[in-house]
């Protein structure tokens, strides 16, 4: 999965394209594997805040994983909550720490 479906996946879910809102600030977007569609691709767990902020938080093939399970729901929503409520200073540092890998969208880097 490269940086092209993964804003493609974030320009959806900014249009109100959002496969499953888990509550909480945590979307669930489909993302197509190569060459195929996005119903047999991967799936991506984000900290989504329209017009604001989208941290990728997890990643994986749907034909290993059917969903996440109530306990990593709970973890990935304390995440977000942390995540979508940082300052930019303190995504910095974590980008700095190589803790983030910030993704840029034609061009426009977000934090």
């Amino acid at each position: 999965m490269g940086p092209d479906q993964l804003c493609e996946a974030v320009d959806r879910a900014a249009s109100g394209l959002i496969d499953a809102d888990l509550g909480g600030g945590v979307i669930k977007q489909r993302v197509a594997r190569q060459g195929q569609g996005r119903s047999s691709g991967y799936r991506t767990i984000i900290a989504f805040r329209s017009g604001n902020r989208s941290i990728f938080m997890y990643g994986f093939a749907k034909n290993r994983k059917a969903n996440l399970t109530n306990d990593e729901l709970r973890v990935y929503r304390r995440l977000a909550d942390i995540f979508l409520g940082a300052d930019n200073t303190m995504l910095g540092r974590l980008l700095d720490a190589d803790e983030l890998k910030e993704v840029d969208c034609d061009g426009q880097e977000e934090r």
